[in-house]
């Protein structure tokens, strides 16, 4: 792989603008009032991968938002890549925590970041993420350096569920058939302490409705004698978790995989400094299920948060209502074993029967997807721990990751293809959060790194 750091030197600031112009495109795929713009983004992901290389592109159609499909064929008989990622993200809201408008990008300097880091809505998640393979398979074929054949699969509902990806996925085995699936949709534990990510938790989505009254009511006229909506909504969240934050569904927690001390203990030597977490959330304590760490509170152990809460009267100044309703959003990150339909379901049978005489309770599930884990003795993992060596000079930490890529079982039981988790973005880039932002040297560091997978993949497949 020669002059890959030259190419990216000069071409540095192509780089940044090109990536740039993609996230100034506002493609938030839960809100219908982008719909525009989320098909602008496929038409823009179209467009970068023609001009890096690929020799078919495609804007594949779907029960939703398009799949951007394509591929560079350079032999039949070697290995095949197969680089997933997602145009699509989150809403920016709250919009007044955001230190500038989220779908106008710049470069801020940071303690982390000295040399900059981009600030926008889906600077790491995703689209910085995935365009760094845009800008390595340019590297590789513009300087006649590609070892094998890459396909690229990049969705647009990742941030809703993926659900057309599932029937795209189905419908395009031969389309899609590889010999390995890379992503950059995770992060790694520091700039100067790589890490593969070996192992994603599952999710589950829902959304619950508590009805009481046919309408609002004046809360001194009707204050005590008939159920509140939202006092009943939260009373039934705070008994989903008992005195050691221990979910109490019943059922939940059979088939959590349990990790042993040996492997516990290994997680323990990942570099983590609980001052410095609690300093950067502003935070004096933890707080999560007992007898586990931070780092396994949000990785290893199952999860249950409510993501929002919302009924009555909420404008400027006072309204002396009961609400006829409240409605929350909650969601369960879980672990490998655990199914999410099957979690859905013990969810929904448990807050309805927990729910009080004078009120009519509704789940509605949004949607979900299982957990993963990635073996660290194959060939794709091999090859991604040598690109990291290469390029960071230290051999990647294998981490498991809190996060959920649902799609990531789907590609195995559709493709029977492992998953290799190359993210290049740091648990400090504020992901789903105001002033998301992706280190610039992150970025390049990325694009200079992802060559060197290909090469040794196609080495080591020999």
């Amino acid at each position: 792989m020669k002059d890959i750091k030259k190419y990216i030197a000069e071409n540095q600031d192509r780089f940044l603008e090109e990536l740039f112009s993609i996230l100034r495109i506002p493609s938030i795929s839960a809100d219908s009032a982008y719909e525009k713009d989320v098909i602008a983004m496929a038409a823009a992901t179209k467009a970068s991968l023609e001009a890096a290389g690929c020799d078919t592109v495609e804007i594949c159609e779907t029960p939703g938002y398009p799949i951007i499909y394509g591929e560079k064929i350079v032999d039949e008989n070697l290995p095949t890549v197969l680089v997933y990622g997602h145009y699509d993200v989150q809403p920016p809201d709250p919009l007044d925590l955001w230190e500038s408008e989220p779908f106008e990008p710049f470069i801020k300097k940071t303690d982390i970041h000295p040399e900059g880091a981009i600030v926008a809505r889906g600077a790491c998640d995703d689209k910085g993420q995935f365009y760094m393979h845009v800008k390595a398979l340019e590297i590789m074929v513009k300087t006649n350096q590609l070892p094998c054949n890459v396909k690229f699969m990049i969705e647009g509902e990742e941030e809703v569920g993926s659900e057309s990806l599932g029937w795209f996925v189905k419908r395009n085995q031969e389309k899609l058939s590889n010999d390995v699936i890379l992503i950059s949709d995770t992060g790694m534990i520091a700039k100067d302490i790589p890490s593969i990510c070996t192992g994603l938790r599952g999710l589950s989505y829902v959304e619950v409705e508590v009805t009481g009254p046919n309408r609002d009511l004046h809360s001194g006229l009707y204050g005590g004698a008939v159920a509140n909506p939202i006092n009943v909504l939260t009373k039934m969240i705070a008994s989903l978790h008992d005195a050691n934050n221990h979910i109490t569904i019943p059922g939940f927690y059979d088939k959590v995989e349990n990790l042993s001390e040996a492997e516990r203990a290994r997680m323990a030597e990942a570099p983590f400094s609980l001052e410095e977490y609690q300093k950067a959330l502003d935070i004096d304590a933890v707080y999560g299920e007992a007898g586990y760490t931070t780092n396994e509170r949000n990785s290893i152990r199952p999860t249950l948060d409510v993501n929002g809460i919302w009924g009555g009267y909420t404008g400027e100044g006072a309204k002396t209502v009961i609400a006829s309703q409240a409605f929350a959003k909650i969601s369960m990150r879980l672990v490998p074993n655990q199914d999410w339909e099957e979690i859905t379901q013990l969810f929904q049978k448990h807050f309805e029967s927990i729910a009080p005489a004078g009120v009519k309770v509704k789940v509605k599930p949004h949607h979900g997807g299982q957990g993963y884990v990635t073996p660290i003795d194959t060939i794709g993992y091999q090859a991604a721990s040598k690109a990291f060596e290469t390029t960071f000079g230290k051999t990647p930490i294998p981490q498991r990751s809190g996060g959920s890529i649902p799609i990531v079982s789907l590609f195995e039981a559709e493709l029977k293809s492992k998953t290799i988790l190359m993210g290049f973005g740091l648990d400090s880039d504020a992901i789903h959060s105001p002033n998301e932002h992706f280190g610039v040297w992150n970025y390049l560091k990325g694009i200079e790194t992802i060559p060197w997978f290909y090469k040794f993949f196609t080495e080591m497949s020999r």
